[in-house]
């Protein structure tokens, strides 16, 4: 089992998501849950094409934080 760093953004729709580790990999949602949903979805799907095609997992090393700015 690994972890991933998601982010999600809001649109002027919608929302989407991604993973800083695994670029290429996003989806996009009508709510937050559908969101998380898809990009699970995604992030099992684009680790099983690696596999597959012989590509190193990643480490996971993205880090987000909020800064409080006065």
């Amino acid at each position: 089992m690994q972890k991933f760093l998601i982010v999600i953004e809001k649109a002027k729709k919608n929302y989407s998501a991604y993973s800083p580790d695994l670029p290429g990999c996003i989806a996009t949602g009508k709510t937050v849950e559908e969101v998380e949903k898809n990009i699970y979805e995604a992030i099992e799907m684009h680790l099983e094409g690696m596999k597959e095609d012989n590509i190193s997992i990643p480490a996971s090393t993205a880090i987000a934080e909020y800064m409080v700015v006065q």
